[in-house]
């Protein structure tokens, strides 16, 4: 799917779609008068990203085609709607700041491409891992990506790549997930008193600051589980062992669960704040970068930088969590050992009494006593008292 994001004077506006007829050629979205100019583009045109950009054309139909467009229908009906003809008009006119792929078919991509004359990584490319591979300068556009989360507010959270692509002062982002800052970005940069966009680079930005703000969304929510799971760990337990140590079972788990979660926000911290350490080299080396723009970057480094320490913080608490439990494990498994270890060393000396009276020889003075009996159950009850008062005594029970 390709959205375009053009800059108006309050806001950032979302380019309507054409609905193209049967039998009409695929759209390319050059206006009716840029067909006769070479390359697609018009000799008064405001800004060279008004041209080839294909799948959301922007242009009105001109007197003669209004009437192969089904009545009611696209920008047939736009030429019948005074207001729908100028909102038309007004993104026509208006320069794109913001091309945004997602999950985007071969053809979409190749739109983009022609209109900016530039070549788009492959998924498997910006999956690479290596810093040439993610950062680099190429046809004169700057190629930076990142590492997003989707469904962090599951059990089974993802981690996708996002692409970011600044040329001519127009962003383009390539993505094959739908990351929560993408969405609330978009929504607040179209309301008419949102934020200033006045460049590609400006939403980027914004979309960097949204990501940052999500990340710490999720750590702070990190912290407050690892809170309670440590209240649960460190509780007094009494009863049953078994279900206490089921009880500690789970409680790895979850711990384990944050543990990924934490992985995960980390690696997508160092993936931003190496974008925002190239982009600042990058800009400082062309002498371009504009004061707001520096003063943002600088503020987003500072955010990944705490947060970066922050989730390093939390790591070594769930570190800390998981020793603890297993520990926990441990000694009450041990617990159960030592009650078999006791009632092993309680029964012996009974055990030894009754082994030699046991004994099959003809000359045992004690098989003639009229009490050998009784006598020989009372010394194995008192030989089985004597080590269980003892070991109570020195508090092994």
């Amino acid at each position: 799917m390709l959205q375009i994001y053009r800059h108006a004077d309050t806001c950032l506006m979302l380019s309507p779609k054409r609905a193209e007829t049967p039998g009409d050629a695929p759209s390319t979205g050059v206006r009716p008068d840029a067909a006769a100019t070479p390359g697609g583009t018009t000799p008064d045109a405001p800004n060279a990203f008004d041209a080839n950009v294909a799948a959301e054309t922007l242009s009105t139909p001109r007197p003669d085609d209004a009437s192969e467009i089904p009545a009611g229908s696209g920008a047939g009906a736009a030429a019948d709607n005074p207001a729908a003809d100028a909102r038309i008009d007004a993104a026509s006119d208006a320069r794109v700041v913001w091309y945004d792929l997602q999950r985007p078919s071969p053809a979409e991509i190749a739109e983009v491409e022609a209109a900016l004359c530039i070549l788009l990584p492959t998924r498997e490319e910006m999956q690479e891992i290596e810093a040439s591979a993610r950062l680099y300068h190429e046809d004169g556009a700057e190629f930076l990506t990142v590492t997003s989360l989707t469904a962090a507010d599951t059990d089974a959270p993802v981690k996708s790549p996002v692409t970011f692509v600044l040329k001519q002062g127009a962003l383009v982002t390539l993505r094959h997930a739908d990351p929560r800052p993408f969405r609330s970005v978009s929504a607040r940069m179209q309301k008419p008193n949102g934020p200033s966009v006045p460049n590609g680079e400006i939403v980027m930005l914004e979309l960097l600051e949204g990501m940052i703000d999500r990340l710490a969304d999720l750590l702070e929510a990190a912290g407050d589980e690892i809170d309670l799971v440590s209240r649960e760990v460190f509780r007094k337990k009494g009863g049953n062992v078994s279900k206490n140590t089921r009880d500690l079972e789970g409680l790895i788990e979850r711990v384990g669960r944050k543990a990924e979660m934490l992985s995960l926000v980390r690696e997508s911290l160092v993936s931003i704040q190496r974008l925002s350490t190239y982009h600042q080299a990058v800009q400082a080396e062309k002498r371009k970068h504009g004061k707001e723009a520096k003063l943002r970057m600088k503020s987003i480094q500072r955010d990944v930088a705490s947060l970066t320490d922050h989730s390093a913080f939390l790591s070594s608490k769930i570190n800390f969590m998981l020793d603890a439990t297993l520990g926990l494990i441990n000694l009450q498994q041990n617990q159960i050992i030592k009650i078999f270890s006791v009632a092993a060393v309680v029964f012996l000396p009974p055990t030894l009494v009754a082994s030699i009276y046991g004994m099959n020889f003809e000359v045992m003075p004690e098989l003639g006593f009229r009490f050998g009996y009784p006598l020989a159950l009372g010394l194995m009850v008192v030989t089985a008292i004597l080590p269980y008062l003892y070991f109570k005594r020195r508090g092994w029970l």
